[in-house]
């Protein structure tokens, strides 16, 4: 199978920011908009108007204006007093007097999407268009067994796979006495209490990544590869099987996240930690999403194997063989949703979509390891060289 339309897709990512709720007396009721005449003048400043925005007819000038506005909670001074009249001069000599019209007019901020809200809008529909293409497409592509069935190899394999991640599970709870303890100094500034709390999460990520490599090894075709594809594969997967193993343990009523069995972390405690809520908000959102789907030990086991033999990834030699090996896991996975979802024919190309959204998250995990560099945060000799960090 060829996995290479799973293209890098790079978002910008930015810190939701929530606006205080205003109750107005003006409000339009609900349903789509009144056709325009031509003839429509902005509600704010006068100008022509170019439709219903945030609850008020008003021109894309003051549409952006008072987006601008809401999402960087903008204050502004009047040199008037806050008596400007408003009017297509005057826009741009008063802000503070445009801002008060827009509210005055009827515009609501709780109409307007922040940045974040916006991101996973797009994402969700990309997500959507790209599982109907795949439902379409993947048949012919994949050369996929016309009759759902599992061979016995297939169900030995899979059998192993299971078997191999509980083992792989089971050492690293083994090793979770190792781990730096989280501080319980309760001061978010506290240098001492962070760099702790860094350390814990780095020695965690250690564990983690020890964890992937010794599956790995134990995948049916990967030692079959030589050295140097192993390597390339391992250090550019990673991440994005962590992210994978990060989603299955996702309480989503608690919204934490449960290391070795009993270490429970926040969006709060990440933050606290040092990462950035640009990489923390996407990594809840795509666990959350994962929830979703209810997948077993079996499903998650397949999933990833498959993002671990992904011939796209930099410095891979044998491109044919590493996906002929992701094709027997592709084949297993249809085979094995076909016996235990018959109802759901869009769970295995939903499934093969979520590879996508970690390409994504992956290009923001190199950002934060960036962010990370300039706060003067020092990787670990392991993370650093999977990570290509020259200190």
């Amino acid at each position: 199978m060829d996995l290479r339309f799973f293209t890098v897709l790079k978002f910008l990512w930015s810190t939701k920011i929530t606006s205080k709720s205003l109750i107005f007396p003006m409000k339009r009721k609900k349903g789509p908009a009144p056709k325009m005449l031509g003839n429509e003048v902005c509600s704010v400043c006068g100008d022509k108007a170019s439709g219903f925005h945030y609850n008020v007819l008003s021109c894309e000038g003051c549409k952006g204006f008072f987006r601008r506005s809401v999402i960087k909670n903008a204050q502004y001074v009047c040199k008037n007093g806050g008596k400007c009249e408003m009017d297509m001069y005057m826009r741009r000599k008063c802000q503070q007097c445009r801002l008060r019209k827009c509210h005055e007019a009827g515009m609501q901020e709780q109409c307007v999407l922040s940045e974040e809200q916006i991101r996973l809008k797009k994402m969700k529909k990309q997500e959507e268009e790209q599982t109907r293409g795949v439902l379409v497409q993947h048949s012919p592509s994949l050369t996929l067994p016309e009759i759902p069935s599992l061979t016995p190899d297939q169900v030995l394999m899979i059998e192993k796979l299971v078997a191999a991640q509980h083992q792989c599970n089971q050492r690293a709870y083994a090793d979770r006495l190792k781990v730096t303890p989280w501080p319980q100094i309760s001061e978010p500034q506290n240098r001492e209490a962070r760099q702790q709390r860094f350390a814990h999460f780095t020695e965690l990520t250690i564990i983690s990544v020890q964890e992937i490599v010794e599956f790995a090894k134990q995948l049916p075709g990967f030692l079959d590869l030589t050295r140097e594809d192993q390597i390339a594969l391992l250090k550019t997967s990673t991440i994005e099987v962590m992210l994978l193993e990060t989603s299955r343990r996702y309480n989503p009523e608690i919204e934490c996240v449960t290391f070795l069995k009993d270490l429970s972390y926040s969006r709060e405690d990440f933050a606290k930690a040092g990462l950035q809520f640009e990489f923390i908000n996407p990594i809840f959102e795509f666990s959350k999403g994962m929830t979703d789907l209810k997948l077993d030990d079996a499903e998650f086991a397949l999933l990833i194997a498959i993002n671990i033999f992904s011939a796209d990834r930099p410095n891979v030699q044998d491109h044919r063989l590493v996906e002929q090996l992701q094709q027997t896991y592709v084949e297993a996975l249809h085979s094995y949703i076909c016996i235990h979802r018959p109802n759901d024919q869009l769970m295995f190309p939903r499934m093969l979509m979520k590879l996508v959204s970690l390409r994504t998250l992956s290009c923001v995990h190199s950002e934060q390891v960036f962010a990370l560099r300039l706060q003067d945060k020092k990787l670990p000799p392991l993370l650093s060289e999977i990570w290509d960090v020259h200190e």
